[in-house]
């Protein structure tokens, strides 16, 4: 089973809804790295620019203190960023000041060193972007960015085509090669393995048959609704397909499936805004609140009517046991007193629903 899904990821491009949800998430994990990066960076720049200017003879300039300025400010403002978009404009803010900062560090170093630490700079700069949750177009913008501030050719006496200037292009189009490649192939798997766990996670929790929850799906959500809801009314129905075994026996499990299927089609169609699932075989459930008890009646009652008028080949009808839950009532009694109103609604005609009343 793993692997047929992981063949039906591999074929499906991820939708690009999916993808903006990958983007958030991975966001979202790798916030406190993101900060400890912008840290680390301001770090290790202002440890550099006190070297150079103090082991220099250079002066710790308002430049300096403007730079080191700006970028704190940027890191308080990621603190407060929780959209991955703004993020993408942020890093891209970010690393224009810290180039420019570090072209500043690196001009106070002797002429023949300046080359090497440019590109030493850009490259540190392109390997910690690619591992930040950062959009395409922000990597690559930051590429070309990265090279503007800190490419080597702009430090006196370095050509394009002498030794040194060939040495120094050669290196930067394989650095530039391999952090790209790294990036796209990283933010490829990662977008898969989010993919995947998404499908993986459909299949825990959602009826493959019917297409609707399942019994752990609904067990999970209305024991959170029972634990959070301050409301006062909260209703729970069991549901039955009438004479489902009959169907099945008569006309074979295929058509059995497609009663399956259309019934749960009609819940989805009248409960929408409920909690629903199929709990396995013919059964069905509801959790209902925010409605007093005429409405939680007229919505059962409508939902018999509805199965029963489906002008369908192979039409059914279905039974239906109803229960308020109380504040004291966890979901346990909640199913034992549903499933009792159930088994009155069965052996008092079928094709309706039973409210249940204490003993």
């Amino acid at each position: 089973m793993y692997k047929t899904i992981e063949q039906q990821v591999r074929r499906n491009i991820a939708p690009p809804a999916l993808r903006r949800e990958f983007r958030q998430h991975d966001f979202e994990n790798l916030h406190s790295f993101c900060l400890l990066i912008f840290v680390v960076s301001i770090g290790i720049w202002l440890l550099f620019d006190v070297i150079v200017s103090y082991l220099g003879q250079q002066d710790f300039t308002w430049i300096s203190m403007a730079f080191i300025t700006i970028m704190v400010c940027m890191t308080i403002i990621l603190a407060f960023i929780h959209k991955a978009g703004h993020f993408d404009i942020l890093n891209l803010a970010f690393i224009t000041v810290i180039t420019l900062a570090m072209r500043l560090v690196i001009e106070g170093l002797p002429v023949g060193l300046r080359p090497a630490w440019l590109v030493l700079g850009a490259s540190t700069v392109l390997y910690s972007v690619s591992v930040l949750p950062v959009r395409r177009w922000s990597f690559f913008a930051v590429l070309v960015v990265s090279w503007i501030n800190l490419h080597p050719f702009q430090v006196p006496g370095v050509r394009l085509f002498d030794l040194r200037g060939l040495m120094f292009l050669c290196y930067g189009v394989f650095i530039n090669g391999l952090i790209i490649y790294t990036y796209l192939k990283m933010r490829r798997a990662k977008l898969y393995n989010f993919y995947m766990s998404k499908v993986l996670l459909d299949q825990a929790y959602i009826d493959v048959l019917t297409e609707i929850p399942n019994r752990r799906s609904f067990m999970a959500k209305a024991q959170t609704h029972l634990q959070d809801d301050d409301v006062q009314h909260r209703y729970l129905a069991m549901i039955d397909i009438d004479n489902f075994k009959k169907v099945n026996d008569r006309f074979g499990h295929d058509i059995g499936d497609v009663v399956l299927k259309r019934t749960a089609a009609n819940i989805k169609a009248s409960m929408t805004e409920f909690e629903y699932a199929r709990l396995g075989g013919e059964e069905f459930v509801i959790y209902l609140w925010g409605v007093d008890q005429a409405d939680a009646e007229r919505r059962v009652d409508a939902l018999c009517k509805r199965v029963r008028e489906d002008a369908v080949e192979h039409p059914v009808t279905i039974s239906i046991g109803l229960t308020r839950i109380l504040h004291d009532d966890n979901l346990t009694n909640a199913l034992v007193k549903a499933d009792e109103a159930l088994y009155q609604a069965k052996h008092g005609g079928k094709d309706r629903y039973v409210l249940w009343q204490p003993v």
